[in-house]
């Protein structure tokens, strides 16, 4: 699928989606949360899975690029930890995309709401989680732990989407014991790996809709920008604020939709 005719209405609020998408993803991660219900909501009922989740990824890794460039600008990581990361994550998302011709649409919000509330809890009980780096492992072993969490939250990645920054980043935070600031700096980029990847694939099947996908592509790296810098400037507490609050917001919202959608 090439082409797809939407009224201007949708296609403006699709791209202001990505904007604010790109924003809160580059903070804390699971803008998808967002732009992927949009999409979901302004594509024709018709529309296959496919092709959702191939048009999301374009804008997606825009707006994750710039994010992740103004990051390392500003914080200092551990190169050779990210090969195994970025290298688990390639491998799950391909895996994963392939699996998304198998999924139905009406699973997407329930699987997602799921994972949200388990993580949102999760956090909530360890007000100290993230405000300062208390690594737990490091070495071969550490390695071995980043290419374990690449592959997981890449196949989410490939195969759902929504949340996969914010699964990022909680990983890095729980497993590792790495601050806010560096598991947002990582998971940009190895979040950018999986969406390259979900790409690739997609792209060869002619699941992405180029047009709409670029022009939100636009709006989410200018959020992205916008974001990271504000992440920067206010620091791990505030990074940690603005986590929860989407938490609790998509949550709600995506538990409203799960039980609309059965109703």
């Amino acid at each position: 699928m090439t082409g797809l005719e939407l009224p201007l209405a949708a296609i403006v609020a699709l791209i202001a989606a990505a904007f604010v998408a790109g924003w809160i993803d580059s903070i804390v991660g699971g803008g998808g949360l967002i732009q992927l219900p949009a999409l979901l909501i302004g594509l024709p009922q018709g529309t296959p899975v496919p092709t959702i989740a191939g048009t999301n990824k374009v804008p997606s890794s825009m707006g994750t690029a710039v994010a992740a460039s103004t990051y390392l600008r500003k914080v200092k990581i551990d190169w050779w930890g990210l090969l195994p990361l970025v290298a688990g994550s390639a491998i799950g998302s391909a895996l994963g995309a392939q699996l998304t011709h198998f999924l139905d649409r009406k699973a997407f919000n329930p699987l997602v709401l799921g994972a949200i509330i388990a993580v949102g809890w999760y956090t909530y009980r360890r007000p100290a989680l993230g405000l300062h780096a208390n690594v737990r492992h490091s070495g071969w072993r550490g390695y071995a732990w980043l290419g374990g969490i690449g592959l997981l939250v890449g196949l989410w990645d490939g195969f759902v989407g929504p949340g996969t920054g914010t699964f990022f980043l909680i990983l890095l935070v729980a497993i590792m014991g790495f601050d806010f600031l560096l598991a947002t700096t990582l998971a940009k980029l190895a979040n950018l790996t999986t969406n390259l990847a979900a790409i690739a694939v997609f792209g060869v099947s002619g699941n992405i809709l180029w047009g709409l996908a670029l022009c939100m592509g636009v709006a989410n790296l200018t959020g992205g920008f916008l974001g990271s810098r504000t992440a920067l400037r206010n620091g791990n507490a505030f990074v940690r604020k603005v986590f929860l609050a989407m938490i609790v917001i998509l949550g709600a919202k995506l538990a409203w939709d799960t039980i609309a959608q059965f109703v």
